[in-house]
């Protein structure tokens, strides 16, 4: 099957198509001073209340409604939150699904997958372990992979939520977001295609797109850090790539400290729980690694919840 296009006019298309299926999440503007900063006008994107607790839902009933599911289902690798989206989308659908996790995937996030229904394999140490084994497990069956970032499909579901932020928040001059394998930000990209600044946020111990941009194609780069289980893969996206080189206007990097403390700032303040990737672009911000010009209007993905470190069972 061809690849669809991947830009607003096709976006627009994949979000009327996934409308029934996911959340429009709202937006919550704050007062930067409230953390510290001098930055007075915050707005923050809470895609951490999208169904299972991140943004992937979208990506992953996008490439269940746009592509035909054969009888053995589909079959994702994930480092959680990818898997738990698309087991939700496949029960929702009635699709069977498998689902390959790295054993660094959080407690949090393997309980979210068992819980609908999926069938569950923890193997291997990162995501291009449980990636390795998704791809010979669809090679036996048959199912329908479903790649947590380096799929046209994929992005064209995430690229959704853009147009929403945007419909929410027309007047943004910038937006942060955090990266992983790229899905989100090549699909945000994609959507506002320059028409704001798109500032890309990575750890330090998974400097992927970093790499990427210095070596001018995708390679392999560290993969470790406190949000490795959703923000360390090997490399980034083949086909996010080159949307990032054009629109993605710069990259910055926190470390796992800045990022603890984001969340620590965002439970204190707005009682928002996130799980570390959801805290990275944030970190951005409030480890001064960032600095907005006065009178910019800056937006914050909050990208994902799926965190064992707020528990309220006793």
């Amino acid at each position: 099957m061809t690849s669809p296009s991947i830009g607003p006019a096709e976006i627009a298309e994949t979000e009327r198509l996934i409308r029934p299926h996911v959340r429009r999440t709202p937006i919550l503007e704050a007062d930067g001073a409230d953390f510290g900063m001098e930055q007075r006008r915050l707005i923050f994107k809470l895609e951490l209340l999208q169904h299972t607790g991140s943004f992937k839902p979208r990506g992953a009933f996008a490439n269940m409604l746009l592509r035909e599911v054969p009888p053995a289902g589909v079959v994702a690798a994930s480092g959680g939150n990818h898997g738990a989206a698309v087991a939700f989308a496949a029960q929702r659908l009635s699709k069977p699904a498998r689902i390959f996790v790295p054993r660094i995937a959080s407690r949090a996030k393997i309980e979210k997958i068992r819980s609908y229904g999926a069938e569950l394999e923890v193997v291997g140490e990162r995501y291009a372990d449980a990636l390795e084994q998704s791809e010979i497990w669809a090679e036996r069956s048959g199912a329908l992979r479903i790649h947590a970032y380096d799929q046209a499909e994929t992005l064209l579901g995430q690229g959704s939520l853009a147009l929403e932020l945007e419909e929410q928040s027309p007047d943004l001059d910038t937006l942060l977001v955090a990266i992983g394998g790229g899905g989100l930000i090549g699909g945000v990209a994609s959507w506002y295609s320059g028409r704001i600044k798109i500032v890309g946020v990575e750890p330090e111990a998974a400097p992927t797109l970093s790499s990427a941009l210095r070596e001018g194609r995708p390679v392999d780069s560290p993969a470790g850090g406190i949000a490795a289980d959703s923000l360390a893969p090997k490399r980034v996206g083949q086909i996010m790539f080159p949307i990032a080189a054009r629109w993605v206007t710069e990259v910055v990097l926190v470390t796992d400290e800045a990022i603890l403390a984001a969340q620590e700032a965002l439970w204190r303040t707005l009682q928002l729980a996130t799980e570390p990737g959801g805290a990275a672009a944030f970190a951005a911000l409030s480890s001064f690694r960032y600095r907005p010009q006065v009178g910019e209007r800056v937006g914050v993905l909050l990208c994902g919840a799926n965190t064992a470190a707020v528990d309220f069972r006793r």
